[in-house]
């Protein structure tokens, strides 16, 4: 039997069942979102369709304007249809897929699920939401076919953006159903699988939740601030800017004291249960609807002063009173700001001799104790715990991971000696003579197994490249400090970047040149792609802009013009290699990013999560490295032949105006509705599947006979869109939408895009635009204003409008 997800079904249009129809629908599948009539409908509204559906309608609304956007673009909703568990419950029957996402209550879970038994098609699948309530519980009394095809299926708030889904198997579940959904959440909706267990809050929320109160806890204990445990915990441990307590606020202090209670209610025989003890101070900022972002006050708020300055509060578990908070010092942070790599910032907080240290040091001691006991009770293996907190929690190392980078036989001497209690499997793993959770072994990943005692392979999609792997395994064939060059295979290369933000240097645009060379004697084709971490990561966020700006400050305009022609003439050979080249792009894609994927590869194959643009105007100054000219081509390059008397008006204006205004899209789905991806380029939803499936496409293209592009004369609106721009311009400007000195950098961008002084409708050389480039770009850089927009953004990383 082929399974097939042709129409799906959410009931529950709240938070997180509008989350899971908006990724359903940006998926391309047909959702249905169902909700309650409305209790209080007076007598002539109990006819009305409207106020009937009054609930999912608001539901529906709520994904519509949520910011950030739950669908990938808007015409998205275009395939979500809502409807009433009254009037509408019988299109249930018309759905492969069924989840329900309604209240944390057993009775009502259990009401529903017997509702859609008869009504539901014979091998549809259900799932539930739940995070707490146990699957065996809810199907109570249902047939054994329902359960074969019942599961849970738990996704992290806010679905389009995290990555995990917890996949919990019924006691009857399929095992062909389960590896069905398995492959769907991976492969189509792009999450990472985590197996869990019909546990009490599963794996990520156990792990995590207990980790964070169990701080919270220790904080008042030891005196710390929330903003002292807020700079420990963040970035300098691996995790998020938002660290515990503004994470926190963002989550809602009542869902995390119920998702809390709920787990210490369940679990009476947990060993660390009273860590699930919400602080009395937490319960009180709850009375009083102190909720975090929801409403607008929680552990932090902010407050405008009369000149509209933005004042920034943190709450005094005390008296509840917020006040304004300074910068944190602490002697362990210093260190870890020194540290180069993570591990040893790490190392220099828990082994620190300060109170932050201490405190740290405490907590992080608790958790990893607290995940090693939790096996094989909620997850088999380490990977899923470690897969739960880094994609559910955005952690860039879960806790074994943790554990591994701080050192676990130092670590479980430390443990020992501040009277914790070692899990026996840890101490059995190191008297084994196992110094580590994880090692690579021939480039392949191996995690320790705690029945088996010994190291078993992590085990991953076959449609999954890990570059780390292969380098591990010495398949680098080429390499420098900017970019590398490492064979994926069937005489496949990948050119992979890893400058900070993957930022495109001169070294880059050398290596290139010397890669070109290397697959052209040696390779079949090339993939241009990188796996950096981060959420949403950098594909490349542009160029060297601090390099261009030391060049221009010493007036050295011509070494400028002798770079940008080596770029430009890089990327033109790229583009016209005799072999196929695919970009795989994923994050921010900026600038000269962008250009790369504009101007050197035959096809993109993007990540769903693509926030890409020619944002250079913001800094003074125009895409140089043949930005211009190929967002252009890409434009016009859909015209057929036979259409001769084409109005490239209606190409040039979009064109013009995702350079001037430096349009960045929200989506791989938006980059192609703003010309960026053309109908060829493809979107992969799972960003780790980038790279194989920017392979295969390379493979795709040499199976097929690839022959390079031909060069030909391209057409440009030449003079027409001069007069037309500066009208615009002018009013644009007067309306004060945009600066004098912005007027003065969209007329050079529309001269350059439109091919110069030309006449309309005229076939140039490619070389012409990118002259035309050149000039401009080495013309910004000599004016004051550009330099003090570039000094803005390189002091700030923000922006100047002058």
């Amino acid at each position: 039997m082929t399974r097939k997800i042709r129409r799906a079904a959410v009931i529950g249009s709240g938070v997180m069942g509008g989350g899971i129809a908006a990724l359903l629908a940006s998926a391309g599948v047909k959702t249905l979102l169902l909700d309650i009539v409305p209790f209080d409908l007076k007598q002539e509204e109990k006819s009305n369709p409207a106020a009937r559906n009054k609930i999912v309608k608001a539901g529906l609304d709520s994904v519509l304007t949520s910011r950030p956007a739950l669908l990938m673009q808007p015409k998205d909703a275009d395939l979500i249809s809502i409807g009433n568990l009254e009037d509408d419950f019988d299109r249930l029957a018309d759905c492969d897929w069924i989840v329900e996402v309604v209240i944390e209550n057993l009775s009502v879970k259990q009401d529903l699920l017997k509702r859609i038994e008869p009504v539901r098609k014979s091998g549809s699948i259900i799932s539930s939401n739940t995070s707490g309530i146990p699957l065996k519980s809810m199907s109570e009394g249902l047939s054994d076919e329902f359960k074969q095809h019942f599961l849970g299926t738990h996704f992290f708030n806010p679905v389009r953006y995290m990555k995990l889904l917890e996949i919990i198997p019924g006691e009857e579940t399929l095992p062909d159903v389960l590896a069905f959904m398995a492959d769907y959440g991976e492969r189509v909706l792009g999450k990472g699988i985590v197996w869990a267990k019909d546990t009490p809050n599963f794996v990520g929320n156990r792990i995590g939740v207990q980790g964070m109160v169990k701080t919270m806890q220790l904080m008042l204990e030891d005196g710390m601030t929330i903003p002292e445990v807020d700079a420990l915990f963040g970035p300098a441990m691996g995790r998020p800017k938002t660290a515990m307590f503004k994470t926190a606020d963002l989550v809602g202090l009542d869902t995390l004291c119920h998702v809390a209670k709920n787990t210490y209610d369940l679990v009476p025989d947990d060993e660390a249960r009273d860590d699930f003890v919400m602080p009395d101070f937490v319960a009180k900022m709850i009375k009083r609807k102190m909720l975090g972002k929801k409403t607008n006050a929680g552990f932090y708020k902010t407050d405008l002063t009369p000149e509209w300055e933005k004042i920034r509060m943190v709450i005094n578990p005390e008296t509840l009173a917020h006040a304004e908070y300074g910068k944190v010092k602490l002697p362990c942070l210093a260190d870890a700001k020194a540290a180069k790599s993570l591990p040893e910032k790490m190392k220099a907080i828990v082994f620190g001799d300060d109170k932050g240290a201490r405190f740290a040091w405490k907590a992080v001691a608790a958790n990893l104790i607290y995940a090693a006991n939790r096996i094989p009770e909620i997850s088999e293996t380490v990977v899923e715990i470690d897969n739960a907190m880094r994609w559910g929690f955005n952690f860039e190392l879960g806790p074994f991971e943790t554990w591994d980078a701080i050192g676990v036989k130092a670590s479980v001497a430390k443990m020992q000696a501040d009277g914790f209690t070692v899990p026996e499997s840890v101490k059995s793993m190191l008297a084994g003579g196992k110094a580590s959770f994880y090692r690579m072994e021939s480039g392949k990943l191996y995690f320790y197994d705690f029945p088996t005692g010994s190291y078993q392979p992590v085990k991953t999609s076959q449609n999954i490249i890990s570059l780390a792997g292969l380098k591990a395994e010495n398949r680098t064939v080429r390499t420098c400090k900017s970019a590398s060059m490492v064979d994926i295979g069937d005489d496949v290369y990948c050119l992979e970047f890893h400058t900070k933000m993957n930022a495109i240097n001169g070294e880059i645009v050398d290596f290139m040149a010397e890669s070109l060379d290397y697959v052209d004697a040696n390779g079949a084709g090339m993939v241009i792609g990188n796996q950096a971490g981060g959420m949403p990561g950098a594909f490349s966020a542009g160029g060297d802009l601090a390099f261009m700006a030391g060049l221009a400050k010493e007036g050295k305009y011509a070494e400028i013009d002798a770079f940008l022609k080596k770029a430009q003439t890089g990327m033109q050979e790229v583009r016209y290699a005799s072999f196929p080249v695919v970009a795989a792009p994923y994050g921010m894609t900026l600038g000269g990013g962008c250009e790369v994927c504009l101007g050197a590869a035959d096809k993109i194959v993007a990540h769903s999560e693509l926030y890409m643009g020619l944002v250079e105007i913001g800094v003074g100054l125009l895409p140089g490295g043949g930005g211009c000219l190929n967002l252009w081509k890409k434009m016009i390059s859909t015209i057929p032949g036979p259409v001769a008397d084409v109005d490239l008006a209606k190409f040039f204006i979009p064109t013009f105006m995702a350079i001037a205004m430096a349009k960045v899209s929200m989506s791989a789905a938006e980059a192609r509705f703003n010309g960026f991806l053309g109908p060829r380029d493809r979107i992969v939803f799972n960003r780790d599947y980038l790279i194989g499936e920017a392979k295969k496409e390379v493979l795709n293209m040499v199976d097929q006979g690839y022959a390079p592009p031909v060069k030909r004369p391209i057409r440009v609106l030449g003079n027409a869109a001069q007069g037309m721009i500066d009208a615009e311009l002018f009013n644009m400007q007067s309306a004060k939408f945009i600066s004098e000195y912005d007027a003065f950098l969209a007329k050079r961008i529309a001269y350059v895009v439109s091919g110069g002084d030309v006449r309309a409708n005229s076939a140039i050389d490619e070389t012409v635009i990118l002259n035309l480039e050149r000039e401009a770009f080495v013309d910004f850089w000599k004016q004051e204003k550009t330099l003090a927009r570039v000094e803005h953004m390189l002091k700030t990383g923000k922006p100047l409008r002058n």
